[in-house]
C-alpha cells in the first residue's frame, strides 16, 4: 500500500521496513566504515581490515551482518573470500550520503543525541 503525501507517493510500508533494517545496519560508525570502504572497492578480509583499521575478527562478523543483510556479497578468488557491495547505487548513495554530509558539516555540524533526546527531541528544537 502506498499513501501519496503531498503529489509525492510515500513508499509501500515493506519497502520503509527494508530501509530501516539497511540504515539501522549502516547507524553503527565501524558497519559504515567497511561500506564506505567496499563502495571505494573490492576487497578480501584481511586488506579490509588495514583499510578501517579495525581487527580481523571485527571485520569479519561485520561483514556476516553485512552479507547476511545482502548488502555486501563475496565471491571465491583462490583461498579467499573478496567483498563488496551487493548494489552499485547502493555503494553509489553511500558515497554521497558522506561525501554530503562532510561537506555539510563544515557549515553546521550534526550535533550528537542523548537516547532521551533522540526519542523526545530536543527541547529547542523548532519545527519548521
Amino acid at each position: 500500500m502506498t499513501v501519496d503525501v503531498g503529489g509525492l507517493q510515500a513508499p509501500p510500508v515493506e519497502a520503509v521496513a527494508q530501509a530501516v533494517t539497511a540504515f539501522g545496519l549502516l547507524a553503527s560508525r565501524s558497519r559504515l566504515r567497511i561500506m564506505w570502504a567496499l563502495s571505494q572497492g573490492e576487497s578480501d578480509v584481511t586488506g579490509l581490515a588495514g583499510r578501517v583499521d579495525m581487527a580481523l575478527p571485527a571485520v569479519s562478523q561485520h561483514l556476516a551482518k553485512l552479507k547476511l543483510a545482502g548488502l555486501v556479497a563475496a565471491r571465491p578468488e583462490g583461498r579467499r573470500q573478496v567483498y563488496y557491495v551487493q548494489d552499485p547505487d547502493i555503494a553509489a548513495t553511500i558515497g554521497a550520503m558522506v561525501a554530503l554530509l562532510a561537506a555539510r558539516a563544515e557549515q553546521r555540524p550534526l550535533q550528537p543525541l542523548s537516547p532521551l533526546e533522540f526519542t523526545l527531541g530536543r527541547p529547542d528544537h523548532k519545527s519548521a
